[in-house]
């Protein structure tokens, strides 16, 4: 993973006024050290929920959403250094910060490759206080930086941005659960919309994949053993920060049959994007429950039991609270 510039600036409120700019004279020197950071907080970053979208050129009004694309791009066309750039986009964050957060923090911004891809990350490293030993085996005091608590991060694949490709899923940003305003000031300072829907997405392929099951009419071993390529596969991909293709999808879960989830999805008309941004939290309550004996067939996904499905264990007996309409009404017709 080359990396073709890096940069950190410091963004200090630690007087409680406005925040103080500190911007670097100068890029990082490559080094192991900087090559671990960078694995740190892509591991970080992947790890956060996120809005997956695309730039907008402008508003409703006619107005220039940001700069900050028109910038990258002339940076990307040599029109200005990537310390100038990444200087530029420092101070807005400085005004951001100081309108939201009372955190000091380090900006790094990293233009990296990635076998055949590129990527422009930047992020918000917060710190906080440590202990460490020194050569004369003294206890000091250390300052760290906490990749756990990256408020601030983005990433954009600059292929896909530049290119001819259609998505609309070419850059990503963090979106803290607790600061709704802080990560909208964030995508308007990126000039960032979102392309799609990360949750509702994977809700939608989970809900096509128990159809896909239960469609099929599988055997149990063969249902369990689906759905946890599934999962494997999409938690992978969520790991690495990379989409879920329905196509590779579709071979990950039958090698002999590869176009057959892929062609029931298609069919059926889910509305699913060719790419989807897996949602780390909607995946891990995804697990499904299978069952059949003496003429009873029972499935249903893991993330209902103790909603709408219970177990007594001490009875030995399910108790369903919402059952299903179609079942319901033939339930209904023995009466």
């Amino acid at each position: 993973m080359p990396i073709l510039h890096s940069i950190i600036h410091r963004i200090d409120t630690a007087s409680g006024e406005t925040p103080a700019l500190t911007p670097a004279a100068e890029e990082l020197a490559s080094s192991p050290a900087v090559d671990d950071l960078l694995a740190g907080v892509n591991d970080a970053f992947n790890a956060k929920p996120k809005a997956w979208g695309h730039f907008v050129d402008a508003t409703p009004e006619g107005e220039v959403s940001s700069p900050f694309p028109t910038e990258l791009a002339d940076y990307l066309d040599g029109g200005r250094d990537f310390a100038t750039f990444s200087r530029d986009v420092a101070k807005r964050l400085a005004d951001l910060i100081a309108d939201h957060l009372t955190l000091s923090g380090d900006l790094l911004m990293v233009d990296q490759r990635v076998g055949d891809a590129r990527y422009l990350s930047l992020a918000l490293l917060h710190h906080r206080s440590g202990f460490g030993v020194d050569d004369s085996l003294a206890v000091v005091p250390v300052r760290q930086l906490n990749l756990t608590q990256m408020s601030l991060a983005a990433r954009l694949d600059i292929h896909q941005w530049r290119g001819d490709s259609p998505s609309k899923q070419y850059l990503s940003w963090t979106r803290d659960r607790g600061g709704k305003k802080l990560a909208e000031g964030f995508a308007a300072l990126l000039g960032a919309a979102e392309g799609v829907d990360a949750t509702g997405e994977t809700r939608t392929l989970l809900k096509a994949f128990s159809d896909y099951v239960e469609q099929e009419d599988l055997p149990e071993e063969a249902s369990r053993e689906k759905t946890d390529a599934l999962i494997d596969y999409a938690s992978d991909q969520a790991r690495r920060g990379e989409p879920i293709t329905l196509e590779e999808l579709s071979e990950v879960l039958d090698e002999q049959q590869p176009k057959a989830f892929y062609d029931h999805i298609r069919h059926a008309d889910y509305g699913l994007s060719p790419e989807i941004p897996p949602d780390r939290r909607t995946l891990n309550q995804f697990r499904r429950f299978t069952g059949r004996s003496g003429g009873v067939s029972i499935s249903f996904d893991s993330h209902l039991l103790g909603s709408s499905v219970e177990y007594d264990e001490d009875q030995d007996r399910l108790i369903i609270k919402q059952v299903p309409r179609q079942l319901r009404e033939q339930l209904k017709r023995q009466d």
